[in-house]
C-alpha cells in the first residue's frame, strides 16, 4: 500500500504529528506506533536510518589486532599476536 499526501493534507492525517522549529518549519515527524509499526514501509526507513548511522560508527572502531599492536607500541612493549 503506498499513500502520497500533498499540501494540507498533510497536517490531517492520524497518528502523525509534526512538529515546527522556531522558524514554523516542519522539522520533526512522529508516528504513533500503535497504528503504523507493523507498517513494512516505515519499518524499512527505519532501517535504512540504522544502516545509515551504522556507517558513520564504522569509521570510529578499530579491529582489535591493530588496537593491541599500537598500544602496546604505545607503552614501549613487545606484542606477540595470539
Amino acid at each position: 500500500m503506498s499513500l502520497i499526501l500533498y499540501g494540507s493534507d498533510m497536517e490531517t492525517i492520524a497518528g502523525i504529528k509534526y512538529t515546527k522549529d522556531s522558524k514554523s518549519k516542519k522539522r520533526y515527524v512522529r508516528v504513533d506506533l500503535d497504528m503504523y509499526g507493523e507498517n513494512p514501509l516505515l519499518e524499512d526507513f527505519l532501517d535504512l536510518i540504522e544502516i545509515e548511522a551504522s556507517k558513520k560508527e564504522a569509521g570510529k572502531y578499530v579491529e582489535l589486532e591493530k588496537f593491541m599492536r599500537e598500544e602496546y607500541k604505545r607503552r614501549s612493549l613487545k606484542y606477540e599476536a595470539v
